[in-house]
């Protein structure tokens, strides 16, 4: 296969979920097209590249100066909902069951893969609670031991007894990610969160 083409193809297959097979159609299907979308697909991507941007808040992708959900201010409601990354943000928007801000962290603390407070968005939390009114923390982590990790982190420092913490309730199997979690399920783990 042609060098150009196999560079491409090792690009596709190191996104999330992409591999090697996924990766050699995508791209060959991209540069048979006739329509010019590999084109504008690149054109796109450079464009993301060089205009979107961390929201320096919370975290979520955005081309403005701050995101279009800390710049709502029917979500001062007093909620923050702590998530993983910005496809949870994504998953929660699109089931409608939070109308409140969000904190995206970029991960997860591990000591396996050697993840530390310093590797994620966190530091500014407790800012963030007093700055923005917050008295009740959610967390939408993963149910895995990294997840409940992160969680007990944040909760060790947060020092404000008018804060309450809760996390979604069931619905959410363990080691499950929000990504693979229907509408229905999510809004039920949602409305029957249990405080920590």
């Amino acid at each position: 296969m042609n060098i150009k083409i196999e560079k491409i193809i090792k690009q596709f297959a190191k996104l999330p979920r992409v591999g090697t097979r996924a990766a050699t159609r995508i791209v060959l299907n991209l540069l048979q097209d006739k329509n010019g979308r590999a084109e504008m697909l690149a054109n796109a991507l450079l464009d993301a590249a060089k205009n979107i941007h961390p929201c320096p808040i919370c975290g979520v992708l955005t081309d403005s100066d701050i995101c279009e959900y800390c710049g709502d201010a029917s979500r001062q409601n007093g909620q923050l909902c702590i998530v993983r990354d910005l496809s949870d943000v994504l998953v929660l928007e699109k089931s409608g069951v939070f109308h409140g801000r969000y904190h995206v962290l970029g991960g997860n603390l591990s000591g396996v893969a050697g993840v530390t407070p310093d590797d994620l968005n966190i530091a500014n939390i407790p800012m963030r609670i007093k700055n923005e009114n917050i008295k009740e923390i959610i967390f939408a982590l993963p149910n895995t031991i990294e997840g409940k990790t992160t969680q007990q982190y944040i909760i060790s420092m947060v020092n404000d007894k008018d804060v309450s913490f809760s996390e979604l309730a069931s619905g959410v199997p363990l080691g499950g990610d929000l990504d693979y979690i229907d509408d229905g399920t999510l809004t039920i783990a949602f409305g029957g969160r249990k405080k920590l």
